[in-house]
């Protein structure tokens, strides 16, 4: 890719965790010398101002945060962002899965196994509070070249060597 210097991020502003991840983008992003333009989504009918705004920023590329708004839009949310050309990265692979171009994202099926070894000790007895919290252990990287060559991306192989899934 190009250098990509401004990135707009579509979060929900009401989601307290998209908040907290956007404090943590914020910072990241000021120590890599990325601005990021925080844009908020909390519905359907957000995602044509939405773009007005990312096209008007002048962003180079998109980060979709996870939440149950864009979860739910997702399809339509992906044509857009399709339709604007700029590569975007997702942080859940259902986005992939609908075209997008790539997400880095918790392994979901991973996280399925986890919660039911937690169901398991409870049911054996084991005291909810006894237990300790886990954070994710898997993180997947998957790229969608389909998308890749439509938009015009190439996406360098050295990331392609990384990626857990190449969809071709």
């Amino acid at each position: 890719f190009p250098k990509i210097s401004r990135v707009a991020v579509l979060h929900n502003p009401t989601d307290s965790s998209n908040q907290l991840q956007l404090k943590v983008s914020l910072d990241a992003a000021k120590a890599l010398g990325i601005t990021l333009v925080p844009i908020g989504v909390q519905r359907r009918e957000d995602l044509d101002p939405v773009f007005a705004t990312v096209a008007k920023e002048h962003a180079d590329a998109i980060f979709v945060m996870e939440n149950p708004v864009t979860f739910t839009i997702r399809k339509p949310l992906v044509n857009l962002v399709r339709q604007a050309r700029l590569p975007a990265i997702y942080a859940l692979r259902e986005f992939v899965n609908d075209g997008g171009l790539m997400a880095y994202s918790v392994n979901t099926p991973s996280q399925f196994r986890r919660a039911a070894a937690y169901v398991a000790k409870i049911l054996k007895g084991a005291k909810p509070a006894d237990l300790p919290v886990e954070q994710p252990t898997r993180v997947d990287l998957v790229v969608n070249l389909k998308t890749a060559k439509t938009e015009g991306h190439v996406i360098p192989q050295s990331l392609l060597l990384r990626a857990d899934e190449v969809i071709r």
